[in-house]
């Protein structure tokens, strides 16, 4: 990657990576439906902002604005809504440790539908240790949820294969249109679903009153929405879905970092563990190891 590349990576990797916390800090007030709801209207005026100076060119086909709204609902509505629901019972570090799982169920879906990205040995044993480590992460990091904190991280997981679906339909159906209407067009579709869910599931309809909550939601919506999809697609289409999906691998760290910091959640020996297997499983499925081992070989050749 280039140094353009890198910059874009690095910059969506901290702004996907702080929204576990974000979100956790949000739905402490408000339900989680009418948060992303909020979250999307703004995201959305952010993004139709930037259309109006960059002058994208629309879809012209109905296929097209179906393939939009597809991603819409498998990208942003359905999985938004599993998060933060999970996010009430959950710690925002195991929310972004189990997103480090994205990868993992890339490489499965990847094998069938995309030729050149065939799921080999060394991958299928990263898929299982990956599996591992969510087997011990899953059951810690519950928080005043009761039994429904194994119920929480399985909507987060289930989050991630949705994420992973999008991913894969989105290369192969979404590689002719600009990624900046790629960004708004099913950030509009998922808004106007959430708002229509928003009377059968969080009534009566409450905003926000405190200013920290306001601005996780300003934060969730430019950083994490607005400029995170645009970088996104950005990568998506500079060095394809394999690379930019590394981004995930990054949001351990960060998400406890920011757990740590913001929300003073406590880090355990389980934690750390089944995140270390997640990460290790995504060196294996990458063959990173691989590329490490021959850096490593080639710095203790003499001179």
């Amino acid at each position: 990657m280039n140094t353009k590349q890198w910059a874009a990576f690095l910059g969506l990797s901290i702004a996907w990576g702080t929204s576990f916390a974000w979100i956790k800090i949000a739905v402490q007030e408000i339900g989680p439906v009418t948060m992303l709801a909020i979250r999307l209207l703004l995201g959305s005026l952010f993004l139709l902002a930037v259309a109006a100076f960059q002058k994208p060119a629309w879809p012209k086909s109905r296929q097209e604005w179906v393939v939009l709204a597809v991603i819409g609902i498998t990208n942003t509505a359905v999985p938004f809504v599993l998060i933060s629901w999970g996010q009430q019972y959950i710690d925002s570090t195991v929310s972004s440790i189990l997103s480090g799982s994205v990868p993992l169920f890339v490489a499965i879906l990847a094998h069938y539908f995309l030729k050149d990205d065939r799921l080999s040995l060394g991958r299928f044993v990263g898929v299982l240790v990956g599996f591992g480590g969510v087997v011990v992460l899953i059951g810690q990091g519950t928080a005043a949820g009761g039994g429904l904190g194994m119920q929480a991280q399985l909507a987060v997981l289930l989050a991630m294969v949705f994420y992973a679906f999008s991913a894969v339909y989105t290369r192969l159906k979404a590689h002719d249109i600009s990624p900046v209407i790629q960004s708004l067009v099913p950030l509009i579709v998922a808004d106007g679903l959430l708002w229509l869910l928003v009377p059968f599931t969080e009534m009566p309809f409450q905003l926000p009153e405190q200013l920290n909550t306001w601005g996780a939601i300003l934060w969730l919506a430019v950083i994490s929405s607005g400029i995170a999809y645009l970088l996104y697609y950005y990568l998506l289409h500079s060095i394809g879905p394999t690379r930019t999906l590394l981004v995930t691998y990054m949001f351990p760290l960060i998400g406890v970092i920011s757990g740590a910091v913001f929300l003073g959640e406590q880090i355990n020996l389980r934690m750390i563990t089944g995140g270390a297997l997640v990460l290790f499983s995504v060196l294996i499925v990458n063959n990173s190891l691989g590329n490490l081992w021959h850096w490593f070989k080639a710095r203790r050749q003499p001179i």
